[in-house]
């Protein structure tokens, strides 16, 4: 997917030069960046009814509502401004522009202070119609974290990204990628979207999933996420001083042993004495690395394994995060209180034997510290080795005679620890087995997995020969 990337410029005068588009801005927090842009060009009188900003607390929630909140810079603020701006231009302008497509374009935005103890991060949104005869209006909703370590810089590029959504709203809606990717033009590197969310009579056939793993695959975020009711969420809204758990996986499809990986790991996660059983999340990790076949993702099998995991009350995060470290890394801004992975015996070996190879300089230890932390534990689900008879378990897993000693300590202070009571049983089953045996319309892989997605996979044809696969709206 290849477009020719316009000026900041360009994109606000074709937007002003356009007769029948016509809204508001309402912008807090970091200037009105965003509607600056749309004056400095010239033309703005045909394009904005009303721009207008609300810093003091009080005048905000005489205006929009009060934030129970206490936050200001949130997704619950962004819908309050939408609301009431949108209501007012329908209410005061409808009948005296019927031929008009009206948007209101909003932004509440926190950028780095003069002491820089913060990190700049804003929630923006567009309310907008493409036909002055919509019922509804579409929608357009991300949030953004601000890269550059300066006030000035970090208010410029709300100003880009701005333009570049609403300009992707009315000119993009019918190109994923293109939208997507556009949002980014002029300050790729200086910012990066880790959630979209998409709605109205012109996105009716666009999955948000999808769009959320086009975040990912096109490099404006490593990590984005999705509830089981399959709504695009954003960790700020659901994560903030949680206990978090963390599942990476294939679940292509989820089965049997999967099923009790999650249970019993979560279980024991919420008995440990610093964790509070009902703040404890659990989240299914889906890596790009996971979902490509041949360096390209099929969109409709990673469909399939969001649909399956949501089937089993998941929720879902998709990353870019093939190393453990640049996954907690994202998710120090939200103050995680324990954070517990979950990983295959076999993982942990590779994970280990990778660290010890790379870092015979001396940095043995920097290398473990910054995966082993003080809030985070590494959870180890059994495997059988080779000769399908022997138990293979963190305990007794074979490492580089060079590690032992850290190895072993990690065990006896309990930042690795074994999941508790797993199903032995269940070992012999491969993931890749109960898959190829879909794909090749074999029978016996039913019982594998769990049964309320077996007439999913059925119905649906899920994991079957690529000729037979639906195709997907992108």
């Amino acid at each position: 997917m290849t477009y020719k990337i316009k000026q900041t410029e360009q994109k606000a005068l074709e937007i002003n030069l356009d007769e029948n588009i016509y809204g508001t801005f309402s912008e807090v927090g970091a200037g009105q960046e965003v509607a600056n842009n749309f004056f400095h060009v010239g033309a703005s009188s045909g394009t904005i009814a009303k721009t207008m900003s609300a810093y003091d607390k009080t005048y905000s929630d005489a205006i929009y509502g009060v934030e129970e909140s206490g936050r200001y810079v949130c997704e619950s603020r962004l819908y309050k401004m939408l609301d009431h701006e949108y209501e007012l231009l329908e209410e005061r302008l409808k009948e005296e522009r019927p031929d008009t497509c009206f948007f209101v374009f909003a932004d509440t935005v926190s950028a780095i202070n003069y002491h820089k103890t913060n990190k700049g991060h804003g929630w923006l949104g567009v309310r907008f119609q493409l036909d002055p005869n919509q019922d509804e209006p579409n929608e357009v909703i991300i949030h953004t974290k601000m890269l550059d370590n300066d006030t000035r810089l970090q208010q410029e590029a709300i100003g880009l990204i701005g333009v570049n959504l609403l300009y992707a709203c009315f000119k993009y809606h019918d190109k994923p990628h293109q939208l997507i990717c556009s949002l980014v033009d002029h300050i790729k590197g200086r910012v990066e979207v880790d959630m979209i969310r998409v709605k109205g009579p012109d996105f009716r056939y666009i999955d948000n999933r999808l769009m959320g793993l086009y975040l990912v695959k096109h490099g404006l975020t490593d990590v984005t996420m999705f509830d089981e009711t399959k709504n695009t969420i954003h960790a700020s809204e659901f994560l903030y001083k949680k206990h978090l758990m963390v599942v990476r996986g294939h679940y292509q499809p989820p089965t049997i042993v999967s099923l009790d990986v999650l249970e019993k790991s979560l279980a024991q996660f919420k008995t440990e004495k610093d964790v509070l059983g009902d703040r404890a999340i659990m989240l299914a990790e889906l890596t790009l690395e996971n979902l490509e076949i041949d360096g390209e993702i099929d969109e409709f099998d990673f469909l399939s394994r969001a649909d399956l995991l949501s089937a089993i009350g998941q929720k879902v995060m998709v990353t870019n995060c093939s190393n453990h470290q640049k996954l907690i890394n994202y998710l120090s801004d939200y103050k995680i209180q324990n954070l517990g992975l979950v990983i295959g015996v076999r993982e942990l070996h590779d994970i280990i034997a990778h660290k010890y190879e790379h870092n015979k300089d001396g940095r043995l230890l920097v290398a473990f510290g910054e995966l082993f932390t003080r809030n985070i534990k590494i959870y180890v689900y059994p495997a059988l080795e080779d000769d399908q008879k022997t138990l293979m378990t963190a305990s007794n897993l074979r490492v580089p005679e060079g590690i032992r000693f850290l190895y072993r300590h990690l065990l006896d202070s309990q930042q690795i620890v074994e999941v508790q009571n797993p199903n032995t049983d269940l070992l012999h089953i491969y993931p890749n087995s109960v898959h190829d045996a879909i794909c090749k319309g074999e029978t016996g892989w039913e019982v594998l997995v769990p049964e309320e997605l077996t007439e999913l996979i059925l119905q649906n044809g899920m994991f079957c020969p690529i000729d037979k696969k639906p195709e997907i709206n992108s």
